[in-house]
């Protein structure tokens, strides 16, 4: 392992005790049926209590209270990924994220980091890529949302670290020594996951290849600092800004101020924004670990 992931040590420890792969695909075959039962009762019981369009605003996070309950649901894999650990490797929660303070700590101070640049973004030039943003929410309504939207945001950029940074990239490295493994491997099914060819159309790769991205520079934060805490703070800010500040207007815009004037199967619109997006992403990857060092 290389000398700059030598923190990764701390996390891979409870699962070295059991490192079998066949612990890690059970593991994941019981977090995706216990997921997709607890969503499929989830919303049906929601579905059954609304009007008809209910149903559609729910799949597509179109309205605050739809995208508040769709984020909420990721709940469910933080939930599976704790039973997988203790049924299958006799590991807490706590040992997948980390030192709670050590994780804690260095969430708050990441995303400090964060902040701060995102503010400095946004008041110096260049303003925009020239195109004119529709409002969604009126600007009352949006703050007074803030806060339970951004702790639902929260939950979901939680759940997908514990599941990927955390419970398959801890076990991989428990089995493996390679980087490539153990931080390729997750990405790439972090990847698959966000590729929706139905709805971005022939955006689908690139969109996929941005989520690999990002997955590895999560992935190499979660190995230099040796707790979840940098990972999450990185994912809960750059979804924070993609869910409640400025979304795309065709899947999960429901809590977001601005819409942006194209959707996500546009492909001559979309891409300029994945290249700046992806410019910036890696510019706040730089930040986190600048602040990790203080």
């Amino acid at each position: 392992m290389p000398k700059a992931y030598s923190a990764h040590a701390y996390l891979t420890e409870t699962a070295r005790a059991r490192p079998e792969i066949w612990r890690l695909l059970l593991g994941l075959l019981l977090i995706g049926v216990l997921v997709s039962l607890l969503n499929m009762v989830f919303f049906a019981v929601l579905v059954g209590m609304g009007p008809d369009q209910w149903a559609q605003e729910l799949l597509l996070g179109s309205s605050p209270m739809a995208l508040l309950l769709l984020l909420g649901s990721f709940g469910f894999i933080t939930l599976g990924v704790t039973l997988a650990a203790r049924w299958f490797q006799h590991r807490a929660l706590w040992s997948i994220v980390g030192d709670r303070r050590l994780a804690v700590a260095q969430f708050l101070k990441v995303l400090k980091s964060l902040l701060i640049l995102g503010a400095i973004g946004f008041l110096l030039p260049p303003y925009g890529l020239g195109d004119e943003l529709t409002q969604n929410l009126p600007f009352a309504t949006w703050v007074l949302l803030f806060p339970v939207a951004a702790f639902a945001v929260l939950i979901q950029t939680s759940a997908e670290e514990v599941l990927f940074r955390g419970y398959i990239q801890q076990t991989l490295a428990a089995r493996f020594k390679s980087p490539v493994i153990w931080m390729g491997v997750p990405s790439v099914l972090f990847a698959a996951g966000h590729y929706t060819p139905d709805m971005a159309g022939s955006n689908a790769l690139l969109i996929a290849a941005w989520a690999l991205a990002f997955g590895l520079l999560t992935s190499d934060l979660t190995a230099r600092a040796g707790t979840l805490g940098p990972a999450i703070a990185l994912h809960f800010f750059n979804n924070l800004i993609a869910l409640l500040f400025i979304s795309l207007p065709d899947s999960l815009s429901g809590l977001s101020l601005f819409l942006l004037p194209f959707d996500t199967s546009d492909a001559d619109q979309l891409r300029p924004w994945l290249v700046v997006d992806l410019a910036v992403m890696f510019v706040c990857w730089l930040a986190a670990r600048v602040a990790l060092r203080r």
